[in-house]
């Protein structure tokens, strides 16, 4: 096995120094870009999970160039984000002194792995040179009205004290360290992607990806058309009649001289309750029981579920209590 190592070794420096894997972008007939996720630089070393990946991914980037592309396959390493943050917690240095340390090592072994990386071209996300560009994204964005602070319902662990996004609660634990989550109400930042659906729906018929995948894209996209409207409330004690409502969207307006009952999401329940609106302790049960399993279920997946609340009454478009 000591002869193996000697010729991957010899092989792998002549392949870098002469730069086998370096297209000319420029003059490059049939361009093909094969990016991966860059791997965080949160621990010592690369984690398995990457080089599997990787693997994966530089295959394919190898099937393309056997086909005549000019396969250009970056690599570098993204040093924000929780896990960078945690780890130099746990070694007691900055963030930025962290990504120095461990990038070393994570590149030695990068290059181990013998993947046909454009090396000439790496990057790092922590380095100036780089974030001043997302951080002018951001500024066009934020200038043109696309990007705004609010109130929202997020998915809080209180061990890496972090949001998590739903794909990162595992039957209502954090992913990475298994601590319960708690669901707060947090002002964060927004993007308004929902001005730009029509492109991003249009975009999903170009890409290759199972059908699964699309859905769950055309899901978190959330584009519909339909009618936003109001049902205002009366008989809650102490307020005056009409003075709140519940906005909803529809999409079957024709369906509205019908309605019977509306149901609020535990989301909004939770925020209603945090102002001061008064439910017995089953709501409260019902209202942490059913935020608990926000990112367990799929969308059109979950099973139907609720609780009767009757202290207000909602005034409906015929103008009779509901």
């Amino acid at each position: 096995m000591s002869a193996y190592s000697k010729i991957e070794n010899k092989w792998r420096k002549l392949w870098l120094k002469a730069g086998v894997y370096e297209p000319d972008l420029k003059k490059a007939k049939k361009p093909f870009y094969n990016l991966m996720m860059f791997p965080y630089p949160s621990a010592e070393g690369l984690h398995i999970g990457s080089v599997r990946t990787f693997t994966g991914v530089d295959i394919y980037g190898r099937f393309k160039r056997m086909q005549g592309n000019d396969v250009f396959e970056p690599i570098g390493l993204d040093g924000f984000g929780i896990n960078s943050e945690n780890f130099a917690l746990k070694i007691g240095v900055h963030p930025s002194r962290q990504a120095k340390i461990s990038e070393k090592n994570f590149y030695r072994q990068l290059e181990m792995i013998g993947n046909s990386f454009a090396w000439r071209e790496k990057l790092e996300t922590y380095e100036p040179e780089y974030y001043k560009w997302t951080q002018w994204v951001f500024v066009q964005m934020f200038k043109k009205g696309l990007a705004y602070r609010k109130r929202s319902p997020v998915n809080w662990c209180p061990s890496c004290r972090t949001v998590l996004a739903d794909e990162q609660v595992i039957s209502g634990e954090c992913e990475r360290c298994s601590a319960k989550i708690e669901k707060k109400d947090l002002e964060q930042w927004f993007f308004k992607i929902t001005n730009y659906a029509e492109r991003l729906l249009a975009g999903l018929d170009k890409i290759n990806w199972t059908e699964s995948v699309k859905t769950t894209q055309k899901n978190w996209i959330g584009r519909s058309e339909g009618y936003s409207l109001k049902f205002p409330l009366i008989g809650i004690p102490g307020e005056e009649d009409r003075k709140h409502s519940i906005d909803i969207f529809t999409t079957r307006p024709d369906t509205l001289f019908g309605v019977t009952f509306i149901v609020i999401s535990p989301e909004l329940a939770k925020r209603w309750i945090n102002d001061g609106w008064q439910v017995s302790g089953d709501v409260k049960k019902y209202i942490a029981h059913a935020l608990s399993l926000r990112g367990n279920i799929k969308r059109g997946e979950e099973e139907k579920s609720g609780v009767f609340r009757t202290t207000a009454e909602i005034l409906s478009l015929q103008k009779n209590s509901i």
